[in-house]
C-alpha cells in the first residue's frame, strides 16, 4: 500500500471531511446526520461547515442551507459558464405573476393558497402549480385549522434560481412609500 492510501481519514481537517461527504450526496444533509456519521456534535458540525463555507469563496462552489439541511452547490456567479458547458437552455424566466406568487410564498412560509390568493387578491392556482411544477415551492405539511390547507414554502431549487444560499438572505422585505410597487418587484431589491 502506498502512503498516499495509508493516509487516515483521521488525518483531514473536519472541514475536508464535511466537503467529501457533501460532494457525494445526492441529496441536502441535515446538520445532525453529519454529525452522526463523524461523530461529533452538531455545534462541532456548524464550525466545520463555517470553516469550509469561508475556504470556498475563492472557489467554484457554496455551502446552501435549507431548513437544517447543507448541500454543496456551484457558485451562482458562475452558473452562466456552467449553464453553457452543459449546453443548457437559460434559465427559465418567470411571469410578474409567478414572482408576484413566490415572494409572498418566500416572506410568508409557510402558507397557505388562501392567504396567497388573499394578499394577491386574485385567484393563484394556476401560479401555485406552475411554481410547483418548477420544483421552486413544496408542500410543507397542513393546517390545524378547517379543511387543513396545505403550507407551502420555497425549496432549495428556489435558493439556486435566484443565487441564495440561505433564506436569511432575502432582501428585507420593504413597504413602498407611494403604494405604486408590487411584491414581485420587493425580489429585486
Amino acid at each position: 500500500m502506498s502512503d498516499s492510501q495509508s493516509t487516515s481519514s483521521a488525518e483531514f481537517s473536519l472541514a475536508a471531511k464535511l466537503e467529501a461527504i457533501l460532494f457525494v450526496s445526492a441529496e441536502p444533509v441535515a446538520v445532525v446526520q453529519l454529525a452522526t456519521t463523524l461523530d461529533v456534535t452538531p455545534s462541532v458540525i456548524e464550525r466545520g461547515l463555517k470553516e469550509l463555507d469561508d475556504s470556498l469563496l475563492t472557489r467554484g462552489l457554496r455551502l446552501q442551507r435549507n431548513a437544517g439541511r447543507v448541500q454543496l452547490t456551484t457558485a451562482p456567479e458562475l452558473a452562466a459558464l456552467v449553464e453553457h458547458f452543459l449546453g443548457l437552455e437559460a434559465v427559465t424566466h418567470l411571469s410578474r405573476a409567478a414572482l408576484e406568487t413566490l415572494a409572498i410564498i418566500a416572506y410568508q412560509q409557510p402558507v397557505t393558497r388562501p392567504q396567497v390568493d388573499s394578499i394577491r387578491g386574485v385567484n393563484s392556482d394556476a401560479m401555485m402549480k406552475s411554481l410547483l411544477g418548477k420544483g421552486l415551492i413544496q408542500e410543507a405539511g397542513r393546517t390545524d385549522g378547517p379543511g387543513r390547507p396545505i403550507l407551502y414554502s420555497t425549496t432549495a431549487e428556489f435558493l439556486q434560481h435566484f443565487g441564495l444560499s440561505s433564506i436569511i438572505e432575502l432582501p428585507p422585505l420593504a413597504v413602498p412609500m407611494d403604494g405604486d410597487a408590487e411584491p414581485a418587484e420587493l425580489l429585486k431589491g
